[in-house]
């Protein structure tokens, strides 16, 4: 497997849970995409800095109103989706079941991310991507920003550890069981 799209450690963390990279290539991975968010980020604070400011660095953090359980929940949620999301757009055996209805990976996953995006703004400015969110903090460097950073990564961990196995264990599971059935019904 390629790189391909990989900018965020936890798709990266759900994809090796899932076997499907290796754990030196998602070490890897996850190394470069937080040396990239860092850059990037550096790069938006010196070419729009005012902006940059204003908007406290696109770090992200608690928002007043909402308690660090509720952000590490929203997190946890929001990643579920989107890893959860990545899984079933880009399963190779579901491609060759719906080879009727031509679905880019892309589309789904894009959804996905705008929809976590919408309920989880208000709550954390929607991190979903340890990568970004540590990238932003570095930059940034904020104490809030810092002293909030644990749920941008625990969140986000816990969320693609669950996607992953509810997709590869409980959904693989359930399939392979109804297959079998099927199989070993004499009627069919």
């Amino acid at each position: 497997m390629h790189a391909g799209g990989h900018i965020n450690p936890a798709v990266t963390f759900g994809l090796f849970l899932a076997r499907k990279v290796s754990l030196v290539r998602a070490v890897l991975y996850i190394v470069a995409q937080c040396l990239g968010a860092i850059c990037g980020v550096g790069i938006v604070k010196g070419i729009m800095k005012h902006p940059y400011n204003s908007l406290g660095g696109g770090a992200n953090e608690v928002a007043s109103g909402y308690s660090r359980g509720t952000a590490l929940g929203a997190e946890i949620i929001g990643t579920f989706v989107l890893v959860y999301t990545v899984f079933s757009a880009t399963d190779p055996k579901r491609s060759a079941r719906d080879s009727h209805v031509p679905v880019l990976a892309p589309l789904p996953i894009g959804f996905a991310v705008f929809m976590v995006h919408l309920a989880t703004i208000p709550i954390t400015g929607t991190g979903i991507n340890p990568a970004r969110s540590l990238g932003a903090a570095v930059i940034y460097n904020q104490k809030k920003a810092w002293d909030d950073q644990w749920i941008f990564w625990v969140g986000p961990f816990v969320g693609a550890l669950a996607a992953a196995a509810y997709h590869q264990y409980i959904l693989r599971a359930a399939a392979i069981k109804a297959l079998g059935s099927f199989r070993s019904n004499p009627t069919n």
